[in-house]
């Protein structure tokens, strides 16, 4: 490709003049910051290689770090924080772990060698208390700025953005009491991430107090499985055949799968089980039925994070600590009193 092409390329992206692009390229003097910026962007988002002299002052790029985009809640994380990058001037640059695909180790790598000004994980090894957090100092020390989204934990001295999980399965367990229902099941991932521990410890307590139950008779109502829909479909059975008029899940998707297996056991959704999901994710309002769920701040969440990072990026580190944010309860059509039978029994 011609030098002269590839001007009108990146003059075209960024909206400006070739002769603009020209001096940007050259380090030429009396060209304003943002145009700068928007110069050095296209050539990032056009895939170019930035000359060398301009490398060390490549602020526009700023890392994002999700699992799988099928859960459609990542996604809808991407686009808060993508669409708040982008208002301050960066350039945000998805990079998405994918089963058998790039490892979050090996995805922060490319971003560093990118020249990435910092990076948002969310839902990341930082949620895992298996994980080995040294990762994330060794980041830090490589003077990388970063926030972490979904997941806290006390060994790393970091900004962190989460729901407050406890809170939302008060909230569930509550609405589901008030209809009648006394044997309510919780279906949610591994036992090894912070928000599973945090939701399990708010369900203990609400159904503790609430309904009297504690230690075998609460242990037996939490089914573990995987975030998805085939997870929740499989959590679902197994909370159904334990008598569970009501269930509550960790995801939106496991709620899904709830239903599902709700259905091959021939029972109705709501009529004779009540199903809750968890993030109150994009389209999940027009299922069949539409789900009851706790929406996940997501919008105020993003927006944290990228405050925060946008704060160590600028010199002033962001306080290092938990900024937890309260989720609340959307009610639709797939609760309903409990089965007149269930609470016949129970009474």
């Amino acid at each position: 490709m011609s030098v002269t092409a590839r001007l009108a390329d990146i003059a075209a992206q960024a909206g400006v003049s070739e002769a603009t692009v020209s001096r940007v390229l050259n380090g030429k003097p009396g060209v304003a910051a943002a145009t700068r910026e928007s110069v050095l962007a296209a050539l990032d988002l056009l895939g170019y290689e930035r000359p060398a002299r301009l490398r060390q002052r490549s602020a526009g790029l700023v890392g994002l770090i999700t699992p799988e985009l099928e859960n459609p809640i990542f996604p809808a994380f991407a686009q808060v924080i993508a669409q708040a990058l982008t208002r301050q001037g960066y350039t945000p640059v998805l990079a998405t772990q994918t089963p058998g695909g790039s490892t979050e180790d090996e995805l922060t790598e490319m971003l560093v060698e990118r020249g990435v000004a910092g990076i948002i994980f969310v839902s990341g090894l930082h949620a895992d208390t298996t994980a080995d957090v040294r990762r994330y100092e060794r980041l830090r020390g490589q003077g990388v700025p970063y926030v972490l989204v979904n997941g806290f934990s006390p060994k790393l001295r970091a900004a962190f953005v989460s729901p407050d999980d406890r809170a939302a399965m008060r909230l569930a367990v509550t609405h589901l009491v008030s209809l009648g229902h006394e044997r309510i099941g919780l279906a949610l991932g591994p036992a090894r991430f912070v928000p599973v521990q945090r939701k399990i410890e708010g369900f203990r307590q609400s159904v503790a107090e609430q309904l009297g139950l504690i230690g075998p008779e609460a242990d037996v109502l939490v089914q573990h499985s995987l975030y998805t829909l085939e997870g929740g479909q499989a959590a679902g059975a197994a909370l159904l055949e334990r008598g569970c008029t009501a269930v509550v899940c960790a995801s939106d998707m496991m709620a899904l799968g709830v239903i599902r297996a709700a259905r091959q056991h021939g029972l109705a959704v709501p009529s004779d089980v009540s199903v809750i999901g968890f993030d109150d994710s994009p389209l999940i309002a027009f299922t069949d039925p539409p789900l009851t769920t706790i929406r996940q701040p997501v919008t105020a969440m993003g927006q944290a994070a990228v405050r925060a990072l946008l704060e160590e990026i600028g010199g002033t580190p962001a306080p290092h600590g938990e900024f937890v944010f309260l989720p609340e309860l959307v009610v639709r059509g797939s609760t309903a009193a409990a089965p007149a039978a269930a609470r016949g029994a129970a009474g």
